[in-house]
C-alpha cells in the first residue's frame, strides 16, 4: 500500500467513477483499475461495487478511505511545517469562494497578496457553498470564503465580512424616483431578479420577503450577479445584490441602488478552512491580508 494508492481511493470515493477519478489525477482509467486492485488483493476485500459505470465503496473501502485521509493530512501538516519555517513562502494554495467572492473579493486581496508573496501560486475554484464546504472537507481545498451561516463541524470559520444587500433598479426606474430608503410596501408586485434558490444570500432576502409578507414576482433565477446586473439594466427586473457588486455602477451612475426601509439586509461571510492543530503560515498570511486591505464593511442603520 502506497500514498498514491490512498489518493486513488480517495478520488474513485468522491467521483464515484473511476473514469473521473482519472480525469481528476490525470492518469488512465485502467491506471486508476490497476491501483484498486492491487489494494484489494492486498487486503482481500472488495474495496467498490460496481454499477456500470459507477461504483459505490464498501464498508471495507470506507475504513480505509479514513485511514487514508489521516495520512494525507498528516502528510500536509508535516509538509506546511517545513514551508513555514523557510523566510520565504513558496507552493500552492487552493482558494474557493462565492461567484460574487471571486468576483469582487479575490481580485484585489490577490493583487495584494502576491506583491508581498510572488513564489505562492494560488489557484481559484468558484462554487456554491455546499460543494466548496466539501472541497475543504475532502482536502482539496485549503481555504474557503463562504457566506453564513455554515453548519459543518470538521472546519473552522472566522468571520471577516459584513455586506449589506441593497435594492438595485434602472436609473429611470418609477422606484429611482421615492426617496432613499425605499419602502417595502413599493416593492409589491415588481419583477424581481434573484440569485439561484438555495443559496445564503437567497435566503436572506427569501426571509425578508416573508417577515414584510411580500410575494415577489420572481422573473429570473441565477448566481451570477453580473447577469443580475445586466438584466436589471436592460429593463427587466429589480434585484437585491450586495454592494460590492455594484460599486461601479454606483460610481458612475448606471444603476439606482437604494436601502430599503426598516429592513437591515446583511450578509455574512467567513474564512473556512480544516479544523486541526496548527493553521499554516500561507494561510494566516492570506488572511492577515485580507485584513489589511480592510475590505469589510458595516452597514450603517436605517
Amino acid at each position: 500500500m502506497d500514498l498514491r494508492q490512498l489518493e486513488v481511493l480517495r478520488a474513485v470515493a468522491e467521483t464515484g467513477s473511476f473514469t473521473r477519478a482519472g480525469t481528476r489525477l490525470h492518469v488512465s482509467q485502467s491506471a486508476i483499475s490497476r491501483h484498486i486492485l492491487l489494494l484489494e488483493e492486498e487486503l482481500n476485500e472488495p474495496l467498490f461495487t460496481r454499477f456500470g459505470r459507477h461504483v459505490q465503496i464498501t464498508p471495507a473501502g470506507e475504513t480505509l478511505l479514513q485511514l487514508s485521509e489521516r495520512v494525507l493530512a498528516d502528510i500536509r501538516e508535516t509538509a506546511a511545517s517545513i514551508t513555514d519555517r523557510r523566510s520565504v513562502l513558496t507552493g500552492t494554495v487552493r482558494l474557493v469562494g462565492g461567484m460574487t467572492i471571486c468576483l469582487y473579493v479575490f481580485p484585489p486581496l490577490l493583487k495584494a497578496f502576491r506583491a508581498k508573496h510572488p513564489d505562492v501560486e494560488i489557484n481559484i475554484a468558484v462554487g456554491g457553498n455546499q460543494r466548496l464546504l466539501q472541497r475543504v472537507r475532502s482536502g482539496r481545498a485549503d481555504l474557503a470564503l463562504l457566506s453564513l451561516p455554515v453548519d459543518e463541524t470538521a472546519v473552522v470559520t472566522v468571520p471577516i465580512m459584513r455586506e449589506e444587500l441593497m435594492l438595485v433598479m434602472p436609473v429611470d426606474h418609477p422606484l429611482a424616483e421615492l426617496p432613499d430608503p425605499v419602502d417595502p410596501e413599493a416593492l409589491v408586485g415588481q419583477p424581481f431578479i434573484v440569485f439561484e434558490a438555495g443559496s445564503n444570500t437567497r435566503r436572506t432576502v427569501d426571509n425578508f420577503f416573508l417577515k414584510k409578507r411580500i410575494n415577489p414576482r420572481v422573473v429570473t433565477e441565477t448566481e451570477n450577479v453580473e447577469i443580475i446586473k445586466a438584466m436589471v439594466a436592460a429593463g427587466l427586473g429589480i434585484s437585491i445584490v450586495p454592494i460590492y457588486s455594484v460599486e461601479a455602477e454606483m460610481s458612475r451612475g448606471t444603476l439606482r441602488v437604494a436601502r430599503i426601509k426598516r429592513a437591515q439586509l446583511v450578509r455574512e461571510t467567513a474564512w473556512v478552512y480544516r479544523a486541526s492543530e496548527r493553521v499554516p503560515r500561507v494561510l494566516q498570511e492570506i488572511m492577515a491580508t485580507m485584513q489589511a486591505i480592510d475590505p469589510r464593511r458595516h452597514p450603517p442603520s436605517v
